[in-house]
């Protein structure tokens, strides 16, 4: 007799994860020098900064370790002293009074997300988001029985939802999920846009969910806390871009008051808590601005080389890219097939990219999505590998 498989497990792949595995082999079978460039394979496929943890993150972390220090379960929101500085955070650099209570630090924002949807949401409720979208939003809503209702953004509105899509939306959803700078775009709303979203939300008696985790990474605009417009908005946020924390899995949510109690309750069942080392180095890494703000500039210099000369090479329609790290790509005069495209150019470039079908599932067979995160020799090489590629 077949046994039942549970409905969470049709949620669709993660597919810059597939992605990663292949640049992964790509890369061993490689052998030394096996490019023009000299450099082996260049990875733009995922939002992963290649500095690592700010070093006196790391030092944070040692010395609690070596000082023997137990590092067993805290209290399911975290520790006390890290989520005051995360609430300080608020104050220095938004001018917004957030209350430690407030504060929930998570298992990276990966963890936060379906903290914030169970808190939030039922099973069969409507949550809406800008298509294109980063993959687990709809990934675990799915998961947990719940509906994406995808709104369809292009160029025009710069890949972000608009006051104007919500309104014409029937019925009104549960919940809407914003993003600014988003992934794949690195598109923001501008301040006003975001007011009057979260004034159309409470307006409407829909729960919004804001991804802040790019915040820090911008390059000229102008990025406001959601929690200046709204005190019934959820925040999420994570020490894995900006912090360069990725494998330390630490974030936090900023949750309204009804939402606290259900979060810490749901934490203490799904997680206990967030890794107490990691805690422990994520307070530290507030204080790392000076390597921090080295690595925003170094994501800075690769941005405008490839805004420059990705043209040159083919790709000559590309996102604004005011935040984050990345560079959406139309790529529709060489492809309508973007997961065969990046495969052929894994194999035959050694380039690394994330297919737009992964962000869009409808429209992103033309579309792909380029990190330049990674170090800036490997960033500089790319345009001269895609030009020789493409025989332009």
């Amino acid at each position: 007799m077949a046994l039942k498989t549970g409905r969470g497990a049709t949620a669709p792949p993660f597919l810059v994860m597939d992605v990663i595995a292949a640049a992964n082999a790509r890369a061993a079978a490689l052998p030394a020098g096996a490019f023009p460039d000299g450099r082996g394979v260049i990875r733009m496929e995922v939002g992963q900064p290649g500095s690592g943890a700010p070093r006196g993150a790391a030092e944070a972390a040692m010395r609690a370790l070596s000082a023997g220090a137990p590092m067993g379960y805290t209290e399911a929101l975290g520790l006390r002293s890290l989520r005051e500085r995360i609430a300080r955070h608020y104050r220095e650099r938004y001018g917004v009074t957030i209350a430690v209570e407030r504060v929930a630090v998570t298992v990276g924002a990966s963890g936060g997300f379906p903290l914030a949807f169970l808190a939030g949401f039922d099973a069969g409720d409507r949550v809406a988001m800008a298509a294109p979208f980063y993959p687990p939003y709809a990934n675990i809503l799915t998961a947990l029985g719940m509906r994406p209702v995808l709104l369809p953004c292009d160029a025009a509105t710069r890949w972000q939802p608009t006051v104007a899509m919500l309104e014409a939306l029937d019925p009104v959803p549960d919940g809407l999920i914003v993003a600014s700078p988003c992934n794949p775009a690195g598109t923001m709303l501008a301040p006003g846009e975001l007011q009057a979203i979260a004034a159309w939300c409470a307006a409407h008696g829909v729960r919004l969910v804001s991804d802040e985790i790019y915040h820090g990474l911008t390059y000229g605009a102008v990025t406001e806390a959601t929690a200046a417009f709204s005190d019934s908005a959820v925040v999420v946020n994570s020490f894995s871009k900006y912090w360069s924390m990725t494998g330390w899995r630490i974030g936090w949510l900023v949750l309204p008051e009804d939402l606290v109690r259900p979060v810490e309750c749901l934490a203490q069942n799904l997680f206990i808590s967030a890794p107490h080392v990691a805690q422990v180095a994520a307070e530290a890494a507030f204080d790392c601005t000076e390597e921090l703000e080295a690595n925003r500039a170094r994501y800075r210099a690769s941005r405008a080389l490839l805004l420059r000369e990705l043209p040159r090479a083919g790709f000559d329609r590309l996102s604004p890219a005011d935040g984050a790290f990345y560079l959406r790509a139309d790529v529709g005069a060489l492809t309508n097939d973007s997961p065969e495209f990046c495969a052929r150019m894994l194999a035959e470039a050694g380039i690394a990219a994330t297919p737009g079908v992964d962000f869009d599932r409808d429209r992103g067979g033309r579309f792909l999505r380029l990190s330049y995160c990674g170090p800036a020799e490997d960033m500089a090489a790319a345009p001269g590998r895609l030009r020789r590629w493409l025989g332009r």
